[in-house]
Formats: C-alpha cells, sequence, structure tokens
C-alpha cells in the first residue's frame, strides 16, 4: 500500500458518490454499497493502518489526536480531499463543514464509536458542525470533505 494506491481505493468511493447531496440518502446509501466489515471498508482500514504504521497517514499530532491530510482536493476525486484521524475516547475540536462531510468509522477497538456511531459510514451536510468524538475505545476516522473546506471554531 502506498499514498498512490490508496488514491485508487478512494477514488471508488468518490465515483459512487459523483454529484450527489451530502446527506442521510447518502449515508444510507454509503452503508449498502460498502458496508462495515465488506471488502471495500476492509481495504481501506488495511490501507489506513498500513498508512499510519509507515507514517504517511496521521503524521501530526496535537491534542491526543494523531492527524494530516492524506489527499488535497482533487479533481479525480470529485473535488474530494482526504483526512484521517487517529482518536482515543475524546473529543477533538470544534469545526464547521461549509460543503458537508463524509466520516468512515474504522474502529481500532471492539465498539468504539465516533460521535455516537459504530463502523461504517456517517454523513453531515452541508453547515454542519460539531466537536468530532471517538468514546469507547480508539478508532481511525477517514473524512472526505467537499473542496477541502472545513472550518475550525472557537467554543
Amino acid at each position: 500500500m502506498n499514498p498512490e494506491t490508496f488514491h485508487q481505493l478512494i477514488k471508488q468511493v468518490t465515483d459512487h458518490i459523483g454529484p450527489r447531496t451530502l446527506d442521510k440518502t447518502l449515508q444510507n446509501d454509503l452503508n449498502t454499497a460498502f458496508p462495515a466489515g465488506g471488502s471495500v471498508y476492509n481495504d481501506i482500514v488495511t490501507a489506513c493502518k498500513t498508512g499510519v504504521a509507515e507514517g504517511w497517514m496521521c503524521q501530526y499530532e496535537g491534542g491526543g489526536i494523531r492527524y494530516g491530510r492524506v489527499i488535497k482536493p482533487a479533481e479525480s476525486l470529485n473535488g474530494y480531499s482526504v483526512d484521517v484521524v487517529d482518536m482515543n475516547d475524546l473529543a477533538g475540536p470544534h469545526h464547521r463543514h461549509p460543503n458537508g462531510e463524509i466520516d468512515l468509522i474504522m474502529p481500532i477497538d471492539e465498539g468504539a464509536e465516533f460521535d455516537g456511531h459504530p463502523a461504517g459510514w456517517l454523513v453531515y451536510g452541508p453547515d454542519t458542525a460539531h466537536s468530532p468524538t471517538v468514546r469507547k475505545g480508539r478508532a481511525l476516522v477517514l473524512y472526505l470533505l467537499p473542496q477541502g473546506a472545513i472550518e475550525f471554531t472557537r467554543r
């Protein structure tokens, strides 16, 4: 696994998403098309674990969170950027999603949840905000951000 191969793996997902609206319908579709435990999901989990271990993912650390942008907004990914974070029982910095956010939750510890959700896909629509929170253990979370847009806020 390397960044180029990872890009092609994520392209399968962003090609499926296309220009659709980021909403609960898309969330349900992603969980059906690429379910937790399915082959694409498992390939992404393996790629992320490898990337973290090799140091080309989550190369930064702050506030107990390892993080990093793996892919800048790319036309080949329908304008999405890709970030991956490694969190263990904590809340991250509050931020707003001007264009929405698509999350892939990958528990490392059995039962770990992100924003109250188990393994799988979670979609936040445009102009939503949250303090990303992992509870019940450690999880990797992959973020797809349209045009890479994210605004960190003070709370």
